[in-house]
């Protein structure tokens, strides 16, 4: 018998606007669509400097998690794109806040621009509910 694959959209957050889902969870793990900083109502945050950008993106990450019910604690690997490598300090005490005490696998990776001229991305893949 195949496990079921459960896609998920977060109520925290706008319907996705293209062709796929905030979360889909499958053999035993949750994968978070990248998520971009943009705001509750939809609207892409370019006019923000890249610290709100990223707390933005972080909660944005935080609403996918728990609308398939998880958090944080059980992340397995954090994808963070970046248009200028030179936010990587700032990101990095940024996320180091966010994250607390656990400690997933990450990849960071400088891209040349990102949809609506946006400064960073973040894809995620969790431990799904047991």
């Amino acid at each position: 018998m195949q496990q079921p694959i459960l896609f998920a959209n977060s109520s925290r957050l706008r319907p996705p606007a293209g062709h796929y889902s905030h979360t889909c969870t499958a053999a035993g793990l949750v994968f978070v669509s990248g998520q971009l900083p943009v705001d509750v109502n939809g609207k892409p945050m370019s006019d923000q400097p890249f610290e709100r950008q990223a707390e933005q993106v972080l909660a944005n990450v935080d609403a996918c998690l728990e609308a398939a019910g998880v958090d944080r604690s059980r992340l397995l690997q954090v994808r963070i794109y970046v248009t200028d490598m030179s936010f990587w300090p700032t990101f990095n005490l940024i996320y180091a806040d966010w994250i607390g005490e656990v400690r997933p696998a990450r990849v960071v990776a400088g891209v040349a621009s990102l949809h609506f001229g946006l400064l960073l991305e973040i894809e995620a893949v969790a431990l799904a509910p047991a």
